[in-house]
This record gives C-alpha cells, structure tokens and sequence, in this order.
C-alpha cells in the first residue's frame, strides 16, 4: 500500500508527502529525521491520508496536493 499524507507542523504549517509505510514515516517525522521540512517543526500531527496501490498514484497526488493553496489542502482535510 502506497500513502499520501498531509501533517500539521508545530508552527502551524502543512507538509504534504507520500510513503509506502504510513506509521514508520511518522515516526521518522517525529523523530525530527523525516524530511529537511518537518526536522525543525515538531512535534507534527497527522491530518489526512489517502491509500493507493501504487507508487505512481501516491506521487502523482502528492504532486497534486502540494499546488494546492492553503485554503483548498484545508477544504479537503475537513471533508
């Protein structure tokens, strides 16, 4: 299973980002060691996830989210 992710930093702000291994790449986010983004901005929360069987499909809606602006990445969190 391949994931795409939105997370709530400790600042506030949202980093989006896919991973085949959800729980794991949390962990390494918390642990300050997920991505260069999120290394100076924890503790971080998960706030929404899609699954998709491959790859391909995680990146392409990663690439997606990450155009959106503030105000959509929050429409679709709350929906």
């Amino acid at each position: 299973m391949n994931y795409c992710y939105i997370l709530q930093c400790s600042d506030g702000t949202y980093y989006t980002g896919w991973t085949n291994h959800l729980q794991k790449r949390l962990e390494a986010h918390q642990a300050g060691k997920g991505a260069k983004y999120t290394k100076g901005r924890t503790p971080v929360r998960l706030l929404y996830y899609e699954t998709f069987s491959t790859k391909k499909e995680a990146m392409s809606r990663e690439y997606m989210i990450k155009k959106m602006s503030r105000k959509e990445k929050e429409r679709l969190i709350h929906q």
